[in-house]
């Protein structure tokens, strides 16, 4: 529980961080939303990957994290595939802050899952 308290902590403070950056790039209003509607995403699968990878025993730890990036990788790919255009957004800055935002965490997740 302390693990998973810690990496919502550094992910939401990566996340809302970068974020934050990238909205000075990608200054449009509607690019805005489509960062900050990636930023949310991303947070709630970062935490459901995290808690994925590390409820695998300790012998299976890579399979856990491949769990994680595979989730990762089919948001992604259905967010651009399918809510992307659905809810309009600027196709870039959506998926270059969503990937971002996965990217970060993943650094982030090995120094938190290692026992």
């Amino acid at each position: 529980m302390k693990r998973l308290l810690a990496f919502a902590a550094i992910a939401a403070a990566l996340t809302a961080g970068s974020a934050a950056i990238m909205t000075i790039v990608w200054s449009a209003p509607a690019e805005e939303r489509a960062i900050w509607l990636s930023a949310a995403i991303a947070f709630v699968v970062q935490m459901l990957a995290f808690g994925v990878a590390s409820l695998v025993r300790r012998d299976q730890a890579l399979v856990g994290w491949g769990l994680g990036a595979i989730m990762r990788l089919v948001t992604l790919s259905v967010y651009a595939l399918v809510f992307v255009k659905a809810l309009g957004l600027p196709a870039t800055a959506a998926l270059v802050s969503l990937a971002t935002f996965f990217f970060l965490s993943t650094l982030v997740e090995p120094l938190l899952l290692a026992r």
